[in-house]
C-alpha cells in the first residue's frame, strides 16, 4: 500500500489518520533536513539494522540519501502545514537485494517521512513482461524474414544468421541428408554465413540423430560441450564451447533438419527459458524451410511438365521458314488450349509434319488435353503421311479418354522441292489455312473436316498447295478473328481484317508475318479479355538455305 500524498505528519513519526510510523505495515524512516535519521520503525530496522536515530542516511541507504538531498527544503518548510502535498515523486533503489520505492511525505520541523514500499515482485513482473514482449516481437520479425523468401538456400541462410544473432554466439543448421552427405550452414555473430556439404556422423552430437528424425530435443544440461565434433563448430569460432542446444526444425510431416546453437564458455549457460525460446524459433524456422522446400519441389515438377506443354520456337527447317506465336487467355499463364508443333522430316526429301490446334476451353484443364493430343500425335508420326488415318486414330483416343472436351486441328505436311514448297493441308473442324501470294493476294486452302473427340468419325478433306518463293501459308486459331475490341471495345476483329492485314504481307519472312498479325490483333483487342491466340506461318523464303534449326523455347528460358 502506497501512502497518500495528502497525508501529513503532525509530530515526529506520527502521521495523521494512520497512527504512528511504528504501526506502518512497511518500512518507514524519518529524516531531518541534514540527512540525519530521526526515527525508524521496526520493519525498517529489520531491513536495515544500522538505520538507528542519529545515523546519517547516506551511510545506511545511499540511494535514498541522494533522493533526500535533492528535495527542496525551503519548499518543505513552507508546506509543512497539515494537508500539504508530498514534495516529489518516489525514488527507487535496492535494499538487501530487493527493489524498493521510497515515497516522501513532509513532516513538522522540516523533517521528511520516507515510506519504503517493496516493489520487487512488480519489477520482476515488468521485466518478465518486457522480456516476453521482446521475444514476441523477435518471433514476429523472424517469421516475417523467413517467410519473405521461398528460396531454400536463402531461407536457410536467414535462419542461421538470425539464430546466431539473437539466440547464441554461433549456429549450425544440419539439413536432411542428400545421399551420403548432409548440407551444413554455419553462422556466427558478426560473421559471414557459409554453406557446405559433408559426410558426417550425426550420432557424434548428442541428440542430433533424434532431432533429424523429428523427436523432441534433449535438455541442454545433458549435452557436454566436450562431445561436440569439429564439423559441428563454425570455422573460426573463438573460445571453448560452454553451452549447447540441439533442437529439431519441424517440417510438414518430414523434419526440415536440426539446429545446433553454441555459446562460448565466457558467457553464462543457456537458461531453461532460452531453451524454450529456441524451440519456438526452431518451430517457425522449420515451417518456413519446409514450405520453401515444398515450393522448390513443386516448382521443379511444374517446370518439367511445362516444358512439354510450351510451344517450340521455330526457325528454318530443310529450307522452309517456320514461325509461330502463342498468347494465353490470361497474361499470367503460359499455356492453354491453343498449340502448335513442327516435327522435322528425317531428311530434306522427307515431309515435315506440322499441326496447329485449338482445344475447347482455356486454362490448365485445356492445357492438359493439349498435352495429351500432342503426345498422341508424336506417337503417330510414323503415319503422318496419311492425314485421315492420323485424325481417325486421334479421334478414337480422345473418345476413349475421360476428357469431355473436343478439339479442332489443322495438319500440314511440308516439303521443299525444286525451289517450291509443297504442302498437304487438312482441316479438322478448324478454319482453313490462308495462302499469301507474292503480290499480296490471299486465298483459302480448299480443306474442311469434322472436329476430333466429339463424333464417332473425324472425316476431312486434304488440299494441296504450292508456295513459290516469297509466299506464305498462315495457320491460326479463332482467338485471332474473335478478338473483341475496336473503338467501342465490342466488335470482333473478324476474318476480313485478318485478310486485309495479310494482303500487306506479300514477300515477308514467316516471322514478320506472324509479328504483323499478332501486333494488329493485339492493337484491336486493347486491354479487353480474349481467348487463347496462336499463329503459325510456313513460308518459302526468297533465298533458302537447307538448314535444320528447331529450338525448344523452354531450353532458352532455362
Amino acid at each position: 500500500m502506497t501512502p497518500s500524498h495528502g497525508t501529513h505528519v503532525q509530530s515526529t513519526g506520527e502521521v495523521a489518520g494512520t497512527g504512528t510510523a511504528a504501526d506502518a505495515p512497511y518500512p518507514v524512516v524519518v529524516v531531518d533536513q541534514d540527512g540525519i535519521l530521526v526515527e525508524a520503525n521496526g520493519t525498517a530496522l529489520g531491513l536495515v539494522p544500522q538505520a538507528r536515530p542519529g545515523a546519517r542516511l547516506e551511510q545506511t541507504v545511499p540511494w535514498l540519501a541522494g533522493a533526500h538531498a535533492g528535495l527542496d527544503h525551503s519548499a518543505r518548510a513552507r508546506h509543512s502545514a497539515p494537508g500539504s502535498a508530498a514534495l516529489d515523486g518516489p525514488a527507487s533503489g535496492e535494499i538487501a537485494g530487493r527493489s524498493f520505492e521510497a515515497h516522501p511525505t513532509p513532516a513538522s520541523g522540516g523533517n521528511v517521512v520516507w515510506w519504503l514500499v517493496d516493489s520487487t515482485d512488480l519489477r520482476l513482473a515488468e521485466q518478465a513482461l518486457d522480456s516476453e514482449r521482446e521475444r514476441a516481437r523477435l518471433l514476429a520479425d523472424i517469421s516475417s524474414a523467413l517467410l519473405s523468401t521461398l528460396n531454400v538456400e536463402r531461407c536457410t541462410e536467414v535462419t542461421a544468421r538470425m539464430a546466431a544473432d539473437h539466440l547464441a554466439d554461433a549456429a549450425v543448421i544440419v539439413a536432411p541428408a542428400h545421399g551420403p552427405r548432409h548440407p551444413l550452414t554455419y553462422a556466427q555473430v558478426g560473421g559471414d554465413v557459409s554453406q557446405t556439404s559433408a559426410r558426417i556422423d550425426p550420432g557424434t552430437v548428442p541428440g542430433l540423430s533424434e532431432a533429424l528424425q523429428g523427436f523432441p530435443p534433449v535438455p541442454t544440461r545433458w549435452i557436454s560441450p566436450d562431445d561436440i565434433p569439429a564439423w559441428a563448430v563454425p570455422p573460426g569460432f573463438e573460445g571453448p564451447i560452454g553451452s549447447v542446444i540441439v533442437t529439431p526444425l519441424p517440417g510438414h510431416g518430414i523434419p526440415a533438419g536440426a539446429l545446433i546453437l553454441l555459446r562460448s564458455s565466457t558467457r553464462r549457460a543457456f537458461s531453461e527459458s532460452e531453451e524454450v525460446f529456441a524451440r519456438l524459433f526452431a518451430a517457425r524456422a522449420g515451417a518456413a524451410l519446409s514450405a520453401a522446400r515444398l515450393y522448390s519441389e513443386q516448382a521443379s515438377i511444374t517446370a518439367t511438365l511445362m516444358r512439354e506443354l510450351l510451344p517450340p520456337k521455330l526457325k528454318r527447317v530443310h529450307g522452309v521458314e517456320f514461325a509461330g506465336a502463342y498468347r494465353a487467355a490470361q497474361d499470367h499463364e503460359r499455356v492453354g488450349g491453343d498449340f502448335y508443333d513442327v516435327h522435322p522430316g528425317a531428311a530434306p526429301s522427307r515431309e515435315t509434319f506440322v499441326v496447329l490446334g485449338d482445344v475447347a476451353g482455356k486454362g490448365l484443364e485445356a492445357a492438359v488435353l493439349t498435352g495429351k493430343i500432342r503426345s498422341v500425335l508424336q506417337a503417330l508420326l510414323p503415319l503422318a503421311d496419311d492425314h485421315q488415318r492420323v485424325l481417325t486414330l486421334l479421334n478414337d483416343a480422345l473418345l476413349n479418354s475421360h476428357h469431355t472436351r473436343f478439339a479442332t486441328l489443322v495438319l500440314a505436311s511440308v516439303r521443299r522441292q525444286a525451289g517450291q514448297v509443297r504442302l498437304r493441308l487438312t482441316s479438322a473442324g478448324h478454319m482453313p489455312p490462308l495462302i499469301v501470294r507474292r503480290d499480296g493476294h490471299v486465298e483459302e486452302a480448299d480443306t474442311a473436316g469434322q472436329l476430333v473427340g466429339a463424333l464417332p468419325q473425324a472425316l476431312a478433306r486434304t488440299a494441296e498447295v504450292v508456295l513459290a518463293p516469297g509466299e506464305t501459308c498462315l495457320l491460326y486459331t479463332d482467338g485471332i478473328t474473335e478478338a473483341r475490341g475496336g473503338p467501342f471495345g465490342d466488335e470482333l476483329f473478324g476474318e476480313e481484317r485478318l485478310l486485309q492485314t495479310l494482303r500487306e504481307c506479300g514477300r515477308m519472312p514467316a516471322e514478320a508475318v506472324v509479328e504483323r498479325v499478332q501486333m494488329v490483333a493485339s492493337q484491336w483487342l486493347g486491354s479487353n479479355n480474349h481467348d487463347d491466340m496462336a499463329v503459325l506461318a510456313i513460308a518459302n523464303p526468297t533465298s533458302a538455305h537447307s538448314t535444320l534449326h528447331l529450338v525448344d523455347q523452354s531450353d532458352e528460358q532455362s
